[in-house]
């Protein structure tokens, strides 16, 4: 370390200290003993209100609103955590203040209508993650989705239908949101619904 670097190092701790009350041997100035607390705790709750609204604005920009939790359809839970994972039971699609979307993709529904099926899904599945974590900026990736469609034999446009979670997942959370996935047809889901989809997601500690 050159002399100036250690001279200007010494200087800035100095500078740090003087703000410690009492750390210079002297008498601490009242204002700054009042304002203390303050300074420690000023940037992480600036931090916390800048996150909490930003998942959040997002999916008003984008006219999204999510739907109430989904409850389960039998005996287990729609989320479980282990650790930083979050692992998501199937969930379907139902628009907030909606009816489940039901019927078989290719015969009751277009390929276009199943996409949209497959929207409402993802905002399902984020509504069940705000009710988990409490905070959807917490999300730090979602790993994987496998999505399976309710679709006539024959049909095998699978991966395009299931773009409908995926592309929302991807607009709502950007590279956090670029995942790993299965589509799979099927020729029945529970409830007749078209599209059901699962999902693994990590999130911050």
């Amino acid at each position: 370390m050159t002399h100036t670097m250690r001279h200007t190092t010494v200087w800035a701790s100095r500078q740090i200290a003087s703000l410690v009350p009492g750390s210079n041997g002297t008498q601490a100035d009242p204002t700054t003993t009042m304002l203390m607390p303050m300074f420690r705790t000023m940037k992480p709750r600036c931090l916390a209100a800048a996150r909490s609204v930003h998942i959040e604005r997002k999916l008003e920009e984008l006219g999204y609103t999510l739907p109430a939790v989904a409850t389960p359809k039998g005996n287990y839970r729609t989320a479980v955590r282990s650790g930083n994972t979050i692992y998501l039971a199937g969930h379907l699609p139902q628009p907030a203040g909606g009816d489940i979307i039901t019927g078989k993709v290719g015969k009751d529904l277009t390929q276009e209508e199943g996409y949209d099926a497959a929207h409402y899904v993802a905002l399902s599945l984020m509504a069940t993650l705000k009710q988990e974590v409490g905070d959807l900026d917490k999300i730090k990736r979602v790993v994987k989705l496998v999505g399976f469609v309710n679709c006539v034999d024959g049909f095998t446009a699978q991966p395009a239908v299931i773009n409908g979670a995926s592309d929302t997942i991807g607009k709502v959370f950007g590279d956090k949101g670029i995942h790993a996935r299965s589509a799979v047809g099927t020729n029945a889901l529970p409830l007749n619904v078209a599209v059901e989809i699962e999902a693994i997601v990590e999130v911050e500690e």
